[in-house]
C-alpha cells in the first residue's frame, strides 16, 4: 500500500515512529514534513497530504499534529477526503469499514507510540464493507458536491 505521511513540529516524533512502522508492515511512504521539530501551521502539511491521497497518487494518508484534531479539520476540506481521528483500534477499524476513511489522523500528545501502533496497523488492515454504509458515504459525497 501507498501511504503519504506527515506531521507539523508537535507530531514529528509520532510521524518518525509510524514511517518505521509502515516499512516493518512492507508499506511505501511519502514523507510530506514536517522534517524536525521546528514550528511549522499544520495546514501546510495536511493540505498536500490530503490532496496527493485525493488525486490517487497514494492509497492511504495519516497526519499528526499535537492532538489530531487540526489536521483532520484540514484534511477535510480537501474534496474527496474523509479524514479520521482516531485514538483507538475501535475507531481505526470502523472508519475504515463504515466510514471508508481514507485519511488517518493521530495525535502525538494524546496517544502513546504504542497504541499509536495499534491503530495505524488495525485502520491499514481493515477494508470498506459498503452495503449500507456505501449509501451513507454517497451521501457525504453529495453534500462536498453542493
Amino acid at each position: 500500500m501507498r501511504i503519504a505521511i506527515g506531521s507539523d513540529h508537535a507530531g514529528f516524533g509520532l510521524k518518525q515512529a509510524m514511517m518505521s512502522l509502515l516499512s516493518e508492515l512492507g508499506h511505501s511512504y511519502e514523507d510530506f514534513g514536517c522534517y524536525d521539530t521546528s514550528c511549522v501551521d499544520y495546514p501546510d502539511i495536511g493540505q498536500p497530504v490530503a490532496e496527493a491521497v485525493s488525486q490517487g497518487r497514494f492509497d492511504h494518508g495519516i497526519l499528526i499534529c499535537s492532538t489530531g484534531v487540526g489536521m483532520s479539520i484540514a484534511a477535510n476540506k480537501v474534496r474527496g477526503i474523509r479524514a479520521a481521528l482516531c485514538q483507538d483500534t475501535f475507531s481505526a477499524r470502523r472508519a475504515r469499514e463504515h466510514n471508508d476513511a481514507n485519511v488517518l489522523c493521530l495525535g502525538e500528545w494524546v496517544i502513546g507510540q504504542g497504541r499509536a501502533r495499534e491503530v495505524v496497523t488495525i485502520y491499514l488492515s481493515s477494508e470498506f464493507v459498503g452495503g449500507r454504509h456505501a449509501r451513507r458515504v454517497e451521501k457525504i459525497d453529495a453534500l462536498e458536491a453542493k
